[in-house]
């Protein structure tokens, strides 16, 4: 089956930020329960410059998507996973914005300015409270893994739909072409 596509922007958006995102939170994983070096402070300035990359990558992505609507879903699902896609997705575009913002609120209480790649340094949006930036790190935290448990479910749902539905769907979001079973371009 033919599904409409996304247009390549919103493709190129949809996986470089799907890479960030792995990376960032595998780095966090890493460096969290190193002892205080260079390694863990250079491990947690990426961390931070690509959950910034992120945060400003989905504020284009919501605009690219408001001015460039999704494609016409042409699939028969029923009416619980439609509901289920749909609350996916909208979870995953809050957790993208809120897990950054969390970050960088965090460390503005924890007394640390978030710096972008040494080019310019992101305001403290809040006063300087150890207490509070404990309790917004547990919470960025969670929500990161929260994320990750919708992401495995959203790769579990393309799987799924491409290798036993066999409906096309997982093509909507990628460069290539959908083809039929003899190798010929749809």
């Amino acid at each position: 089956m033919i599904q409409a596509k996304y247009t390549p922007v919103a493709v190129g958006l949809h996986w470089v930020m799907a890479a960030l995102i792995l990376a960032t939170w595998s780095i966090a994983i890493v460096v969290g329960d190193m002892p205080l070096s260079p390694a863990r402070i250079a491990g947690f300035s990426w961390h931070k410059w690509i959950g910034t990359t992120v945060f400003f990558l989905v504020i284009v992505r919501l605009i690219w998507r408001a001015t460039h609507p999704a494609p016409k879903l042409d699939i028969a699902v029923p009416a619980w996973q439609k509901k289920a896609m749909e609350l996916t997705h909208l979870a995953l575009y809050i957790l993208m914005i809120a897990i950054p913002v969390i970050g960088w609120v965090m460390s503005s209480a924890k007394g640390y300015t978030v710096n972008y790649f040494g080019l310019f340094d992101l305001p403290d949006l809040v006063d300087q409270n150890k207490n509070l930036g404990h309790q917004l790190k547990e919470v960025h935290e969670w929500l990161a893994n929260v994320l990750m448990v919708l992401v495995g479910l959203h790769i579990l749902a393309a799987v799924k739909h491409h290798f036993i539905d066999k409906d096309g769907l997982l093509y909507r979001m990628s460069f290539w072409q959908h083809q039929d079973g003899k190798g010929a371009k749809k």
